[in-house]
């Protein structure tokens, strides 16, 4: 059973993707060097980036490699070096993508099936194996197919009904994350981008399983591309919310930057509402991995200046943490 840690230190940790990071190309000694280099940035987490062992650039245009048809001992086994290397060095593997998406449309059942019975299952074996509490997946995006939201969410609910039971005997959480739509050239909201609905619909899941076998990802960048209230959708979340994707964008498009990076105008006022995400996670107490989903940027800048730049977007996941941490503690002094 893997046990879910959660900071008892006056910061909240740090976390980073290893995609761009972490290369397969040499597994004795690249996950070392990777980890490393995640450790020097100032990190003491990531989020292992097993979707890129198939990405979904591949899987909607309905074609898939078959590093997954792997046995799950060639898998182990080929993962081992990583685990290590992040033990050794010290750094946690707190969260983890799985493969998205699990469903696409208008592809063959033959196709979703492997991604439902084989990339499924083997990436919460994965996910245990790695020692790593929370696993992150995408609800189905179906609406526009089924003609309504809860048709959508109830082909989630099977997907996550079928790995529930595994989720809970192998200690690992699934999180479901606010995601968007693309209509014409318009965004629109996707799955999960109704807080209370999916409150509702994890404590329903959670109590039928006694256990949590559910949680919630938030996307900051996604949020900020629908509109969502940062403040209002996290506070209504409360507990439930497990872990996050912190990233930046235009408000355009899922463009995955640095945060502080955009403006709306002149005036330099933030895009991304970053003063409702310190103020939502202060009231809810978030005890978890300040986590950044940035990975794009790493290929923006020349490959020597990777180190400064996991630097700099340390310093601002520990700014983020000491805003949390001293309106935390302004809260508790007495009135």
């Amino acid at each position: 059973m893997i046990e879910k840690k959660k900071s008892h230190s006056l910061y909240l940790p740090i976390g980073i993707q290893t995609k761009n990071i972490i290369t397969d190309a040499y597994p004795d000694a690249y996950p070392m060097e990777g980890f490393e280099m995640i450790k020097r940035a100032g990190f003491s987490c990531c989020d292992f980036s097993l979707n890129d062992y198939l990405q979904n650039t591949s899987l909607y245009h309905f074609e898939h490699n078959d590093f997954f048809s792997r046995s799950e001992n060639d898998l182990r086994l080929f993962f081992e070096p990583y685990k290590e290397a992040a033990q050794i060095v010290g750094i946690q593997i707190n969260q983890m993508h799985m493969p998205y998406p699990s469903y696409v449309p208008n592809a063959s059942k033959e196709f979703n099936d492997y991604l439902f019975y084989e990339v499924a299952p083997k990436s919460m074996k994965i996910c245990a194996f790695l020692e790593c509490p929370y696993i992150v997946v995408h609800g189905f995006k179906l609406s526009r197919y089924l003609g309504s939201e809860e048709a959508e969410w109830q082909k989630t609910e099977e997907f996550i009904e079928y790995l529930a039971p595994m989720a809970k005997e192998l200690g690992v959480t699934l999180c479901v994350e606010n995601l968007y739509n693309s209509t014409g050239s318009h965004i629109i909201e996707g799955p999960c981008c109704d807080a209370g609905k999916a409150a509702s619909r994890i404590d329903r899941i959670n109590e039928k399983y006694g256990a949590e076998v559910l949680g919630f990802c938030f996307d900051t960048g996604h949020a900020n591309l629908i509109g969502l209230d940062f403040e209002d959708f996290i506070t209504t979340l409360g507990s439930r919310l497990k872990v996050l994707h912190i990233h930046d964008n235009d408000g355009i498009a899922d463009l995955h930057q640095i945060p502080f990076t955009f403006t709306k105008s002149r005036e330099n006022i933030s895009s991304t509402d970053w003063e409702g995400f310190i103020t939502g996670l202060c009231k809810i107490q978030f005890s978890g991995v300040l986590s950044f989903e940035t990975a794009p940027v790493l290929t923006a800048f020349p490959a020597v200046m990777k180190q400064d730049v996991l630097g700099f977007i340390a310093n601002i996941g520990k700014y983020f943490g000491e805003e949390i941490k001293m309106r935390a503690g302004r809260e508790e002094m007495p009135k």
